[in-house]
């Protein structure tokens, strides 16, 4: 009876680990891109992986890192993703040169970016930007920049620019050297650098877009339209969606293991957990908001973002409204 009780359980062991292995071979593989390194920014996605939410939807999930040199946009063009991080005007931008882009969700509800100045500069309006240099991220990244200035008449490029743009790297050094009265920061990431770096606040004056009305929406999931005609695709983004909403909820609600599993994502180890603490707090008051849920797309939102694109006569960043550049086809599948 003891070896036909052994038999019987090394039969139930084996039949558990081939359920596991079957489990594990059934499990659907997504790709997704970010925007940038590994950061708070992105801590909805880290943490949707890290406690497994992805897997119980029976996905493989494959983060993949950005940086200085990665254009989300181009990646999923040349086949390198299913479906990235961006920002809506980079995406509608792109949809225009004929990358046909579909927003899927719309997790960052407010935009984060601002423009930060030295108080001695002497700006302390935007009609004082006339005249300036100003730091501008570029890689997709400038586009609600140049849609502001033209809503202000301000001119960009030519032989007598009304101001000159400083093509910005992704660090705080042009206004920390004063090569750039202003320069582009995000309420949750460079602001915090800058006071870190021992600027006090009030040697600042910032600018956010969100209180300027030229807010524009950020970091959002988008994939390709041959992915939304494949319904067996649609199902796998619908579960990336749903399990991505959970993680984000469980991020914003557990800062700290939030910040300590992206952190362990962090394979440079130049994160340090008290920045990464402060942008969390930030980043989880962006992705509030939403009357619908965690990761929907409001259309008024996007309408805003195309009137914002597509004002000033001077440099609009779209030239006509887009069609079919969103959808809630994938988050009503989701059951969100």
């Amino acid at each position: 009876m003891k070896s036909f009780g052994k038999i019987a359980a090394l039969i139930a062991a084996v039949a558990g680990w081939a359920i596991a292995g079957s489990a594990a071979q059934a499990a659907d593989t997504l790709s997704l891109q970010l925007k940038w390194v590994p950061q708070a920014q992105f801590a909805g996605y880290y943490v949707a992986q890290a406690k497994g939410f992805y897997q119980e939807a029976g996905l493989d999930v494959t983060i993949k890192p950005g940086g200085p040199d990665i254009n989300p946009s181009q990646v999923i063009a040349a086949g390198g993703a299913d479906v990235v991080v961006d920002w809506l005007p980079s995406a509608l931008a792109t949809r225009e040169k004929g990358v046909p882009l579909v927003n899927i969700a719309q997790f960052f509800q407010k935009s984060g970016l601002m423009l930060t100045c030295r108080k001695d500069s002497g700006i302390k309006a935007p009609a004082d930007f006339k005249g300036k240099t100003l730091g501008v991220w570029f890689s997709g990244n400038e586009y609600p920049f140049l849609a502001w200035m033209s809503q202000l008449g301000l001119s960009t490029s030519g032989a007598k620019p009304d101001v000159t743009v400083l093509k910005q790297g992704f660090n705080v050094d042009p206004l920390l050297q004063k090569q750039a009265s202003c320069i582009n920061t995000m309420t949750y990431n460079e602001y915090h650098q800058i006071l870190e770096a021992g600027v006090p606040e009030s040697e600042l004056v910032t600018f956010k877009f969100q209180e300027q009305g030229v807010a524009t929406l950020e970091d959002g999931l988008y994939t390709l339209e041959k992915s939304l005609a494949d319904a067996k695709m649609v199902d796998r983004l619908a579960r990336f969606v749903k399990a991505s909403a959970k993680g984000w909820d469980y991020a914003a609600k557990n800062q700290a293991e939030a910040v300590k599993i992206v952190l362990d994502n962090d394979s440079t180890g130049a994160q340090t957990e008290e920045h990464q603490t402060s942008m969390m707090k930030e980043v989880a008051a962006l992705v509030q908001g939403s009357k619908k849920g965690m990761g929907y797309l409001d259309p008024a939102a996007f309408d805003q973002t195309v009137g914002i694109l597509l004002a000033g006569e001077s440099a609009p960043v779209i030239t006509k409204k887009p069609e079919g550049a969103w959808t809630h086809k994938v988050y009503e599948a989701s059951g969100l």
